[in-house]
């Protein structure tokens, strides 16, 4: 282990050394992470009860398009779709046949144990109490090696909720790849994280540093871009002046997900990380977007021929920039021995 100011925690900024240099034949590539999770009200208050598990076709149709596109997702996967048999089946499928790999996805007010109050705070599994989300991640990925026959190496924290205990609980479970920091958002305002300053490409966690964490990509976009996140920050203080900011397509913050992201600034999003150095471009969206009426991404057919048609630009966009995808194991296989490193450093 190598000493440092603090034990890895993922709501801080890496130490120098923990900055993980990609192998040089990797490249720049992309990857594409599912948050796939049961169906339920966006604008409702959180709920034990009430949510389905109906959108498997369009998750087939979904694989169907990125597997012909030569894309692998990682569907990071919750309790609810872990016990659905169905789902279980495709995914188990799509992992058998290597279109696809699985990791684990962590809603607390539908993950046993059902010990704490159901409300917006504790939709965060990272800010509730150490034991209680030991105790959740552990409900998860038993029940993941019992459905899957193995347990999962790859996490994403439901609404990105990862605290200060979460890379060591990670750790402890085994996991080598952690997905939950959404650079450059900040959710403090919500109960949840904040994630500003932490960096874009992949580094070092937990207090064994054995913990991969590839951040969710976010660039910022439009011609006052240079001031980066201390304008956007700036500018967040005063709303009209957020909103004024982008309006003039002088400055926008943009994440790389089809949901809410025409493809036009997607396309400046992914120009604008290749041009800072980042090695790996990290799309996500969520598996209910994939069928009509679920998600106020995707409310009809209309919206769902649009989706489509966004990655077939991005997609196209990507191509043309040597953006190649990349499955876990091939970014597994790209990262140096920890031991490797440590003499590096």
């Amino acid at each position: 282990m190598i000493a440092s100011s603090h034990d890895g925690n993922l709501l801080l900024p890496p130490l120098d050394q923990d900055r993980i240099q990609l192998d040089t034949g990797f490249g720049t590539r992309f990857m594409l992470f599912v948050d796939t999770e049961e169906e339920f009200d966006w604008d409702g208050p959180f709920s034990r009860t009430g949510h389905g598990v109906t959108a498997l076709r369009g998750m087939a149709r979904g694989q169907a398009y990125f597997q012909a596109a030569g894309v692998k997702p990682v569907y990071v996967t919750d309790y609810p779709i872990v016990e659905s048999d169905q789902a279980v089946a495709l995914l188990g499928q799509w992992r058998a046949d290597g279109s696809a790999d699985i990791g684990a996805h962590l809603h607390p007010w539908v993950n046993p144990p059902h010990t704490e109050e159901v409300n917006a705070a504790n939709s965060y599994v990272g800010f509730l109490p150490e034991a209680i989300e030991r105790a959740k991640l552990e409900a998860l990925c038993s029940q993941m090696e019992a459905r899957f026959g193995a347990r999962p190496i790859c996490y994403r924290a439901g609404r990105y909720g990862v605290g200060p205990h979460s890379a060591r609980l990670l750790e402890d479970g085994g996991f080598k790849l952690d997905t939950s920091v959404r650079s450059r958002f900040d959710y403090s305002g919500q109960h949840g994280p904040d994630f500003q300053g932490l960096p874009q490409n992949p580094y070092w966690a937990g207090p064994s540093r054995s913990l991969i964490e590839l951040p969710l990509s976010t660039a910022f976009i439009g011609l006052a871009r240079g001031g980066g996140e201390a304008l956007y920050r700036t500018a967040q203080r005063v709303r009209p002046l957020a909103a004024a900011l982008s309006r003039a397509r002088l400055l926008s913050r943009v994440p790389l997900t089809p949901e809410g992201v025409p493809a036009r600034d997607a396309i400046a999003a992914i120009d604008a990380l290749i041009e800072e150095g980042v090695r790996v471009l990290n799309f996500s969206f969520h598996s209910p977007t994939l069928a009509p009426g679920h998600t106020p991404y995707v409310r009809s057919e209309g919206d769902l021929t649009a989706f489509y048609k966004w990655w077939d630009v991005v997609l196209s966009h990507m191509a043309y920039r040597g953006v190649a995808p990349a499955g876990l194991n091939d970014l597994l296989a790209a990262v140096p021995l920890r031991a490797e490193a440590c003499k590096a450093a």
